[in-house]
């Protein structure tokens, strides 16, 4: 059964199609198109069993990127399928689905209610949309299912998810805590479980999405409690170019004294902050650790900075669910900063922590149990993998089958 998942960007559209049956998944190609609309679009294409290759051309809108990728993947000499027939449901990550509780079937009132979660994700939910239509025009017998970024988290009870404003905002608006990096959190939750023997729905755990946009989870007995990001993605850790926590009179303070606009303090604490913005340098973890062994001040700050955030989370959530049975890492940084990794469990033995520096130090991107035999609280490097988890919610809807991952 071949499944296409898509998670189409603002200018951007990343892919992947997979075979998959019971329990069997066959990645047979990938890639991402990038700089839509701008004169140098290109499409990266990684083929089963054939050499990665590189397609320059220019794209106006999404439409037109999905037709290159449909015609590349069924192309006599690049493809790895014979015809689009052979695309049994399209499966559509977006970003924020309400208060939608699991992946759905896309019908119009769910595309009325994408449409409607604009507010709340707007440099993510146009973009979704824009891919549904475009998929519906040029696959238009094909099941197509919305995998949600938000819908794991919202298992987290009231008192987890309110802010403290008037209550009125949250009837009037909608406004609370969603979550994000859903598909991520459980994923790579189930992943560790089964790797170190835990019970996933009895136990406690503590799953750190790190990358350029980064998560904290609480899940307790299967289910997310508690997450760092919140209303919008912004809130929580500090990341590669968003601000995380802050004091909302710090904000105003500065858009008084600065004459900004909402628009304008907006692009601050997305686009200016975090990493970049302590630094003054990058987002890039890789060129940090380089410039803080040169000595770099700022640079080693960001970096210790972003570590003391998550160890700081972490402890936070292991009072809230009274113990602590595993702690995750995944996300870019996650799976490949090892210094982090170690900074951020330094300390942690009070909980029962014991982490493996030697082996920690060897390892990137590979899953592996990162504590001592003798850990009471596992940590686990576990590779994040949300294309096959929006590939498997979407075979299980569109075709009312159940496998698990």
């Amino acid at each position: 059964m071949i499944i296409l998942t898509l998670n189409c960007g603002s200018s951007s559209i990343k892919f992947q199609l997979l075979d998959i049956e019971s329990n069997n998944y066959d990645l047979l190609a990938k890639g991402i198109l990038e700089k839509i609309q701008l004169p140098d679009s290109e499409l990266s294409y990684s083929p089963k069993g054939k050499e990665k290759i590189k397609i320059q051309k220019v794209i106006r809108d999404h439409q037109e990127g999905l037709e290159l990728i449909l015609n590349t993947l069924t192309d006599k000499e690049l493809g790895v399928i014979h015809s689009l027939e052979e695309i049994k449901a399209v499966g559509h990550r977006v970003a924020h689905g309400g208060n939608f509780k699991k992946s759905e079937l896309i019908t119009e009132e769910v595309k009325k209610e994408i449409e409607r979660c604009i507010d709340l994700a707007p440099l993510h939910n146009p973009a979704n949309l824009k891919g549904i239509l475009a998929i519906e025009k040029l696959l238009p017998k094909v099941p197509m299912v919305a995998v949600f970024d938000t819908s794991f988290h919202q298992t987290m009870p009231p008192y987890s998810y309110l802010y403290a404003i008037p209550y009125e905002y949250y009837e009037k608006y909608g406004i609370r805590r969603y979550g994000f990096h859903g598909t991520s959190h459980k994923y790579v939750a189930i992943k560790a479980c089964k790797l170190t023997g835990l019970d996933f729905y009895n136990s406690k755990i503590i799953t750190n999405h790190l990358g350029n946009g980064s998560s904290i989870a609480a899940i307790l007995n299967g289910k997310s409690i508690d997450t760092s990001m919140g209303f919008t993605p912004v809130e929580g850790l500090m990341m590669g170019t968003r601000c995380g926590d802050i004091d909302a009179g710090a904000l105003l303070y500065i858009m008084e004294k600065e004459n900004l606009t909402p628009k304008q303090a907006l692009d601050l604490i997305n686009k200016k902050s975090g990493l970049l913005g302590i630094s003054s340098i990058s987002y890039d973890m890789r060129d940090l650790h380089e410039e803080r062994l040169k000595g770099n001040y700022k640079a080693e700050l960001a970096l210790k900075m972003f570590a003391y955030r998550v160890k700081k989370y972490i402890g936070a959530y292991a009072a809230i669910m009274g113990g602590l049975d595993l702690i995750v890492f995944t996300g870019g940084i996650g799976e490949n900063d090892y210094d982090i990794r170690e900074w951020v469990c330094e300390g942690l033995e009070f909980l029962g922590v014991k982490f493996d520096k030697e082996k920690n130090y060897l390892l990137k991107g590979k899953d592996t149990i990162l504590s001592t035999p003798d850990s009471k609280v596992k940590v686990v490097l576990a590779t994040t993998n949300e294309e096959l988890v929006i590939a498997i919610d979407t075979y299980c809807i569109a075709f009312n089958k159940e496998i698990n991952f």
